[in-house]
């Protein structure tokens, strides 16, 4: 696959995709800069454009801007990566924490009879915490913060959370039964951890109300998730025991938060080259490109 530019005057440049076996020749998503040839397609091209990985054929254009994109981890606009040199880290990072948060979900619902949480312990370490620490590094080489502060912030989520969960050596959770300590303490403590997580989850959150509508409820189903965790452990029964619904509701929330992440990802992965169809990434109206749409929609109703 080859990529070819168009020179034009002012800010914009015209990126096309040109297939070297087929001989085909299609437009990619054009960057948003408002003005130049783009700014006239026609509603039927328009039509194809599902929103999907503005980088599947890169953009060079120092004044170009894609729009906000959850296979980049992007949340707004953002310049595309000039001669890149390494993959897009962002679907490891979203994979890496889609599994680990499957594996736990499906254990705080209880499924098949597992209460236990051992089993997430090499997740937590190896994938979800180290994997996804070293995608967030990556998210920092190429300049994007978003990504880099939330893929090594729940990176570090699973790390510390395989250390309270790892039997013996840490001694944490031991160190909560011992005598003269509440019957509840490491529930209270447990907790406090969780509704950390949860503002913190809830400051992403609030970074993302003018990106994509998979990108937001990923943050939001996975703060909902910390939020009924919290609470379960909080509001644990006299006996020491957590809110059984409560943490059920997180299991589930936890679930959705799974299944968003890893179509976030599917969408970073795939494009015209891999992949028989694109992801269709929707964006909200209040957006930029959602407001951009709009815009030559009424243009084109005048």
């Amino acid at each position: 696959m080859a990529t070819t530019a168009t020179a034009d005057t002012g800010y914009n440049k015209e990126y096309s995709s040109e297939n070297s076996g087929t001989g085909t020749h299609t437009h990619d998503h054009a960057p948003i800069n408002g003005a130049g040839p783009n700014a006239n397609n026609s509603a039927a091209a328009r039509g194809y454009d599902y929103g999907g990985n503005p980088l599947a054929h890169m953009n060079t254009g120092e004044s170009a801007r894609f729009p906000a994109f959850g296979g980049e981890f992007q949340p707004g606009l953002y310049k595309p990566t000039t001669e890149r040199r390494f993959a897009n880290p962002a679907p490891l990072g979203l994979s890496a924490f889609a599994l680990t948060t499957f594996v736990l979900s499906l254990v705080n619902i209880g499924t098949a009879g597992v209460t236990q949480p051992s089993i997430v312990i090499a997740l937590a370490f190896g994938y979800g915490g180290l994997v996804q620490l070293l995608a967030g590094m990556w998210e920092m080489a190429v300049g994007n913060t978003f990504g880099a502060t939330a893929l090594s912030s729940y990176g570090g989520f699973w790390l510390s959370l395989a250390i309270v969960l790892t039997p013996g050596g840490f001694e944490i959770v031991s160190t909560y039964g011992a005598e003269g300590s509440g019957i509840n303490d490491f529930n209270n403590a447990f907790g406090f951890f969780l509704m950390g997580w949860f503002i913190f989850t809830t400051i992403l959150l609030i970074c993302t109300l003018r990106s994509t509508v998979a990108f937001f409820m990923l943050f939001f189903t996975l703060d909902l998730a910390f939020l009924m965790l919290g609470v379960g452990h909080l509001r644990a029964s006299s006996a020491g025991v957590p809110n059984s619904a409560c943490i059920k509701a997180g299991g589930y929330f936890g679930i959705f938060a799974a299944f968003i992440a890893w179509y976030n990802a599917l969408a970073g992965l795939a494009d015209d080259s891999n992949s028989f169809f694109v992801i269709p990434v929707a964006h909200f109206p209040w957006s930029v490109k959602g407001r951009e749409r709009r815009s030559k929609t009424d243009h084109e109703t005048l």
